[in-house]
């Protein structure tokens, strides 16, 4: 039978030892889980003269003629200037495409409604939104959309979402559950 030197004792313990070490790190220290892409999609709708009228989401910010070829192009030839039909377009966009003689479409850029806009967590803006589409948000009524729109009124437009916690009924835990609703544009 044979025996390992004290020598090689010590290594195999260190070894062991070190092992054991990385084991209870790994166990401990998990490595972190591949991080998904967060994809923003983005959402506009197309209204009026328009082969396929509807919502359509997309990868990318799409430009007007983008959008307008994904809903299946105008119910005619039409003419665009390149200019306006390459415009960006961000999400909650509504195109309104109406004719407005035989020779001519002109295509309006809106904003969705407010209930379109909550259907896909697109933010509604504190400094437009009406009292009837704030009382779309959960947790509102319309004693606190009335109070919002005349803190609004009276202030002449939100400067920030936090701004709600000045409003009687807007305590610190309510203002949590609602600020991912709102957002306000300059």
């Amino acid at each position: 039978m044979r025996y390992f030197s004290l020598s090689q004792q010590w290594v195999l313990l260190f070894l062991a030892l070190l092992i054991l070490g990385i084991l209870a790190f790994k166990f401990y220290y998990p490595s972190p889980l591949p991080t998904e892409e967060i994809v923003k999609e983005i959402v506009v709708e197309v209204l009026g003269e328009i082969q396929k009228p509807g919502i359509y989401i997309f990868k990318n910010p799409p430009t007007i003629k983008e959008v307008l070829e994904k809903g299946g192009g105008l119910g005619e030839v039409a003419n665009f200037d390149e200019k306006p039909s390459s415009e960006v377009l961000e999400t909650g966009t509504l195109l309104d495409v109406r004719r407005e003689s035989s020779q001519e479409i002109k295509i309006k850029i809106e904003r969705m409604e407010a209930h379109k806009l909550l259907v896909f967590s697109i933010p509604l803006d504190l400094n437009r939104v009406s009292i009837e589409d704030i009382c779309l948000v959960p947790e509102i009524g319309e004693s606190l959309a009335r109070e919002i729109v005349a803190y609004r009124q009276k202030r002449r437009g939100f400067r920030s979402v936090e701004e709600l916690k000045n409003i009687k009924g807007i305590g610190e835990k309510k203002y949590q559950s609602l600020k991912n609703f709102f957002i306000v544009r300059t």
